[in-house]
C-alpha cells in the first residue's frame, strides 16, 4: 500500500513543476523584451537596468502610451517614483512595479491582476522599433550629380553607355596593340570582311 500511495505524490510534484515552468516562460518573455529595450542605443548596457529614455521608448513602441489614459507625462512620473533617488535606471523588478502602476490607468475597467496581464501582453515578444531613424531622401541635386549620362570630358570616359564604371580602363590610357587607330569603330571586322570577299569570289 505504501508503494501505491507514493506514485500519486510524484505525479503531483511533476504537475506543479510544469506549471512553474510555464510561469517562468511568461516572465522570461517579458524579461527578454525588457533587455532588448534596455540595451537599445547603448553598446555598454548589460540589459539588467533601463534608462528613462528607453523606458519611454518601450511605452511608446508597445502602445502603453495611448494618449488618453496614459500619456508621456504619466510614464515619466512613474519612472521617477519607482527608481531610487540617486539612480538614473530601474531594474527588472522595478520595471514590473512601474507596469503595475501604469496598468491601473491603462486598463481602468479591469481588476489589478487582469490589467497587469494585459500590460504584459502588450510588451511580451516586442523589441525596439526603428521609428525616428534617418532615412535617405531622393534629392534632385544628388541624382543630377550621380547621373553618368550627363558627365562630360574625362569623367565621361570612365563609364560605359549603361553607366557602369570601366575601372582601370576609364582612368588610364591603356596601350592598344590591335593595329587599329584609337577610337576606330570597325576594329576587329577586317578578318570577317576578307573571309566574306573570298567566299564571294569562289
Amino acid at each position: 500500500m505504501a508503494e501505491k500511495s507514493a506514485k500519486p505524490a510524484k505525479r503531483l510534484s511533476s504537475e506543479s513543476n510544469s506549471h512553474e515552468g510555464a510561469t517562468a516562460g511568461e516572465i522570461s518573455a517579458l524579461e527578454e523584451a525588457f533587455r532588448k529595450f534596455a540595451v537599445h542605443g547603448d553598446t555598454r548596457a548589460t540589459g539588467k537596468e533601463m534608462h528613462g529614455k528607453n523606458w519611454s521608448k518601450l511605452c511608446k513602441d508597445c502602445n502603453i502610451i495611448d494618449g488618453k489614459n496614459v500619456t508621456t507625462t504619466d510614464v515619466d512620473i512613474v519612472f521617477s517614483k519607482i527608481k531610487g533617488k540617486s539612480v538614473r535606471t530601474i531594474t527588472f523588478e522595478q520595471f514590473k512595479e512601474a507596469l503595475q502602476e501604469l496598468s491601473k490607468k491603462r486598463f481602468k475597467g479591469k481588476s489589478d491582476e487582469e490589467a497587469l496581464q494585459e500590460m504584459y501582453k502588450l510588451i511580451e515578444g516586442k523589441g525596439p522599433g526603428l521609428t525616428g531613424v534617418t532615412k535617405t531622401v531622393a534629392s534632385p541635386t544628388v541624382s543630377r550629380l550621380t547621373d553618368t549620362s550627363k558627365f562630360t570630358g574625362s569623367h565621361k570616359e570612365r563609364f560605359d553607355a549603361s553607366g557602369k564604371g570601366k575601372g582601370k580602363a576609364g582612368r588610364e590610357d591603356l596601350v592598344d596593340n590591335s593595329g587599329y587607330v584609337s577610337g576606330y569603330k570597325h576594329a576587329g571586322t577586317y578578318d570577317h570582311k576578307v573571309q566574306g570577299n573570298n567566299s564571294n569570289d569562289n
